[in-house]
């Protein structure tokens, strides 16, 4: 029987080395023709690895969160069917599966590798008389080794707040019957389900892969060598909730419906072109800040798979249905994970909200090598004196932070105190000036 060797691919972009980030087979498994057998994903891509060949997986090589250098041989394939005989080949190349796709792609269920005909359901049996069944005498398992137990023991473990790894096991490779969990019961005294409180000592390790250790590296890299100013202020969004009101009650076909969000991302292109120093990366390395004139406003965005970032590019150039579209759209592509590289790169300046979640203050991290993050807490009613009187306006706190070493806590709280006058105020949005 031949094998193709099936070699890390050059995922191109002069990268040498991708993260593995799942496998969809094992050794043993039978594989068909492009079924998917990894993914490996290098900065914001991901990138699947199809089988060129119909066979069984004999070799697999790398962990979960391995770094693996390109070339490097992953897995081996006999070859089944017709021409199969012949020399091992020592490579094979491999076509790129969607290789514009990005990190955020919510996690999916492979499909079955192997047809396997489906257990009967497993009939729980009356629990014995303690004498009836010879005790098994043996000792908890080595540390981090997993006990072997069907789903209905499991569950009665669960309910009895029983730890199977302290549970011996008579089974086949010492799978947990539910004999032995009845003999480990009577053997503590309890008999059934335990009553009241039980402590719960199971400790699960989880690997940081994939695009959550990409944003652990980012928010290290940024909380490391940016010194954050947060500068906190209450808005009045009581006018502007009456604006977005009626605008969306009036709104033509086709029109996308408006949030706070275009709102402030109009209003903080009109606060940028006042202070062009906050629209501007910071490059460290070299000691030189680049301020743009094109607003590429971040919106942080939460997807199944972690925390993203995608672009509204050129904010400036956009009206406010324009930029509520562009945010619709993007935040879909993201938590769907379609969404090009190009559309998760290239900000300038980013906002962070978490909608109804969040809370009265923030203290956002700055997107490096951004100088300012625009974090929107949740809007309330709260009481507001106006001088004569306590009266309920729509309030809202705007917690923004920026980079110490170029931007000047004056600077910082003049920008938020224009973003502020302009949102209280919304028609000035819409003045040109």
């Amino acid at each position: 029987m031949a094998e193709k060797l099936i070699k890390l691919p050059d995922v191109g972009e002069g990268v040498a080395e991708a993260e593995l980030v799942e496998w969809h087979v094992d050794v043993g498994d039978l594989v068909r023709e492009d079924m998917v057998l990894a993914a490996v994903m290098t900065g914001k891509a991901t990138v699947e690895i199809p089988s060129p060949v119909e066979g069984e997986v004999t070799f697999r090589h790398g962990e979960i969160g391995d770094i693996i250098a390109t070339g490097t041989v992953i897995l081996k394939i006999r070859i089944v069917g017709e021409g199969a005989d012949g020399e091992e080949e020592p490579e094979i190349e491999l076509p790129l599966s969607q290789p514009e796709a990005l990190s955020v792609e919510p996690q999916k269920q492979s499909e079955p590798l192997v047809e396997r005909p489906k257990p009967a359901p497993e009939v729980i049996p009356q629990r014995p008389a303690a004498s009836s069944v010879p005790r098994t005498v043996g000792a908890p398992r080595a540390e981090g080794e997993k006990p072997l137990a069907p789903p209905a023991v499991r569950l009665r473990a669960k309910e009895a707040g029983v730890d199977l790894r302290q549970v011996p096991g008579t089974g086949p490779a010492g799978r947990i019957t539910h004999e032995d969990l009845d003999l480990f019961l009577d053997s503590q005294g309890g008999g059934g389900v335990t009553a009241g409180l039980q402590p719960n000592k199971a400790v699960q390790e989880v690997k940081v892969v994939g695009l959550r250790r990409r944003i652990a590296e980012k928010m290290a890299l940024s909380k490391s060598r940016i010194p954050h100013i947060t500068y906190v202020e209450e808005v009045d969004m009581t006018a502007l909730e009456e604006l977005r009101t009626r605008m969306n009650g009036t709104q033509k076909p086709g029109r996308p419906k408006l949030t706070i969000l275009p709102f402030l991302m109009r209003a903080m292109v009109k606060a940028i072109g006042e202070q062009p120093g906050i629209n501007a990366l910071y490059d460290d390395e070299a000691g030189i800040i680049r301020q743009y004139g094109g607003v590429h406003i971040g919106i942080a965005a939460q997807t199944p798979s972690g925390l993203v970032v995608p672009v509204v590019k050129h904010a400036e150039a956009r009206d406010i249905f324009d930029c509520a579209r562009e945010v619709a759209r993007l935040s879909d592509a993201a938590k769907n994970g379609t969404a090009l590289r190009e559309e998760l790169s290239g900000s300038t300046i980013t906002i962070s909200s978490l909608g109804a979640m969040g809370g009265i203050v923030s203290t956002p991290v700055i997107n490096h090598p951004e100088v300012a993050i625009i974090g929107v807490n949740k809007l309330a009613v709260r009481p507001h004196w106006d001088g004569a009187q306590f009266v309920p306006r729509k309030m809202m706190n705007l917690s923004s932070s920026f980079d110490h070493r170029v931007i000047d806590g004056w600077d910082a709280a003049t920008f938020v105190q224009r973003l502020k006058a302009l949102m209280e105020t919304p028609a000035l949005i819409f003045v040109e000036e």
